[in-house]
């Protein structure tokens, strides 16, 4: 159904384009039919090598045929495909320099007459005459590997300047051009997507990228600082009349969480970040951007934390001297286990041929890149400082942990099993191999500073997964809420107006003897009278807490007959309450006196 939707959709938008065609009297030909948006160019994440991170600009042939080598020789099997030139190959000559040009558009770039970028013959001397990038492409593809490349936005000043013709319509250049260009960059002004003549000009660009050989297309200046609706409707046709399967991915980042909805249908990827580099303060970032995106990560529309900063990199820039990544390797397997849960595109950054045992093995685990490959329901179970993900694996009841330790210093990182809807299993450690045993009720490790581990489950026994709950207190008919969405230890629980937010939703685990913890969906963190078991006396705050055995997290159900229940903390024997039985957002959850009040009654419905 999503297919037919999204066929539809471009039928209407080609007939709109053709009709304005007409009404303004262009010439412009035909396009091809289109066959390459709904070919399965991105069913699965895409995997591969992008030169930007090793090479910046300055990357050459013989670069990028030796990369393509040892990816053909090492990787291959495990699913990694494409190889991608970065931004700049049209520009002229090999130095770390700044690729701009300037007042007078010196130096000039590779163009043919129709304002469409040629590679540099320094660099890739077999482009040369009109022969682009097919021999290169044509020397991947021997490999058994897919090609890819870097677009600005836009069209090249050079060629407004020039004004030169659209290739097949009367259109010329300065017709199409809106006068924006990236902050970084200069070698672009942005399209004028409202006139048909942009799109020709897209058009032709595509063409001549499918007949070069073209599998892979990264657009920059599109995704950030300003998300350019248009012009992503517009790379996305042009793929469409090219003929060709090509996978669209859009730079920088963020890509703003409001456009989800229209990148999720226009493109197969995009950045959720801006650059990323190979320090710890770049990574740990990316569990919330991850887990914010979760909504919007479907077949064939992938949300992108950027290249992977691992290997040998900056050789020629772009940031920082010639070196192998500063991530410690328990920083680059926990990077390696947030993409692959996530099922993030992975587009190796550092250089192939410099990588030591040590890269090779990150990327080759077959069992962990088949997380990546096939798993479904990817989600976070608990957020905060002790994190752990989950994936469902199609066509049986295993499981696909991870688990995270985003703290400074090692500790424990603990899962209910019950969140899963398992009573017992067998664990394997994905990156070792490691037979685990069987475990029942909580799944425990502990992992090192920043470290990660990865956990195949294989069910032996099962419990019902535990159901959602909202809790409506009964003086304001409002909600038990996490205090602006927090992942923390210490988070502050307030009644709020409904709002479907997962902060609002709650579980029930069962320990028994009548007590249960009420775990938070949002965070996994369990509700909690903020100073442990000594805190019994009444308005202590009720907060969120990573869960423990402490009785401060154990709750009663009592139910009062009237569809109303109260909450009574097992250490003090007080009621869950809404200090001053307050009638506002944000009033603050404490634990009283049981009594009469309505501020202690809560309604539990099933969500």
């Amino acid at each position: 159904m999503k297919l037919m939707r999204i066929r539809r959709r471009l039928a209407t938008a080609a007939l709109a384009a053709l009709a304005l065609v007409a009404t303004v009297g262009l010439t412009i030909n035909s396009p091809q039919p289109a066959q390459a948006w709904d070919n399965g160019t991105a069913d699965t994440p895409p995997m591969g090598w992008n030169s930007y991170d090793a090479f910046n600009w300055s990357v050459k042939e013989s670069d990028v045929k030796a990369n393509a080598d040892y990816m053909a020789a090492n990787l291959k099997q495990a699913g990694w495909q494409y190889i991608v030139i970065d931004w700049a190959w049209y520009y002229p000559g090999y130095h770390t320099g700044s690729p701009n040009q300037d007042s007078n558009l010196n130096p000039r770039l590779r163009m043919d007459a129709n304002g469409r970028l040629l590679p540099d013959t320094t660099r890739f001397p077999s482009a040369a005459g009109n022969n682009g990038f097919k021999p290169l492409a044509d020397y991947v593809h021997s490999k058994g590997l897919k090609f890819g490349v870097h677009l600005m936005r836009g069209i090249p000043r050079q060629a407004v300047a020039a004004n030169v013709p659209i290739l097949g319509t009367s259109c010329r250049a300065n017709q199409i051009n809106n006068n924006t260009t990236a902050a970084w960059l200069n070698l672009m002004w942005g399209l004028n997507m409202s006139n048909p003549c942009a799109q020709a000009y897209l058009d032709s660009v595509f063409q001549l990228l499918a007949s070069w050989g073209v599998d892979y297309v990264k657009v920059d200046d599109i995704a950030a600082p300003t998300y350019r609706q248009a012009e992503v409707e517009g790379y996305r046709t042009a793929i469409q009349s090219s003929g060709r399967p090509m996978v669209l991915s859009l730079s920088p980042g963020p890509t703003p969480l409001s456009a989800g909805p229209h990148v999720q249908q226009n493109a197969h990827m995009w950045r959720v970040v801006n650059d990323l580099w190979d320090e710890w303060r770049h990574v740990d970032p990316l569990f919330d951007k991850l887990r914010d995106w979760t909504p919007y990560r479907t077949t064939g529309a992938w949300p992108d934390p950027d290249m992977i900063p691992i290997g040998r990199l900056s050789k020629h820039g772009p940031v920082g001297s010639p070196r192998y990544s500063r991530l410690t390797p328990d920083e680059q397997r926990t990077l390696m286990s947030l993409w692959v849960i996530n099922r993030s595109p992975m587009m190796w950054g550092g250089n192939l041929v410099e990588n030591r045992a040590s890269e090779l093995a990150l990327m080759n685990n077959a069992a962990v890149m088949a997380i990546l490959q096939n798993s479904t329901n990817n989600r976070q179970l608990v957020g905060g400082t002790r994190q752990v993900w989950a994936a469902d694996i199609p066509g049986s009841s295993h499981k696909y942990v991870a688990m995270f330790n985003r703290d400074g210093v090692a500790g424990n990182v603990s899962l209910n099993l019950a969140t899963l809807g398992i009573g017992s299993a067998t664990v394997t450690d994905l990156w070792s191999g490691a037979n685990l045993g069987t475990v029942s009720g909580t799944f425990t490790r502990s992992l090192p500073a920043h470290g990660a581990g990865l956990y195949r489950l294989v069910p032996q026994t099962t419990v019902p997964p535990p159901v959602t709950y909202t809790l409506t207190a009964r003086h304001s008919g409002k909600l038990l809420d996490v205090y602006d969405r927090s992942t923390a230890d210490g988070g502050n629980v307030v009644q709020w107006a409904a709002n479907g937010q997962a902060n609002q939703k709650w579980q029930f685990l069962d320990l028994g003897n009548g007590f249960y913890n009420v775990v938070s969906v949002n965070s996994g963190k369990c509700l909690d009278v903020h100073g442990g078991t000594s805190a019994t006396g009444d308005g202590v705050r009720v907060v969120q807490w990573t869960c423990h055995s402490g009785t401060n997290q154990q709750w009663r159900v009592l139910d009062l007959g009237n569809g109303y229940l109260q909450l009574i903390a097992r250490h003090s024997n007080k009621c869950l309450d809404i200090q001053g039985a307050a009638t506002t957002d944000g009033a603050q959850a404490i634990q009283n006196t049981c009594g009469t009040s309505t501020s202690q009654q809560w309604r539990r419905q099933q969500v």
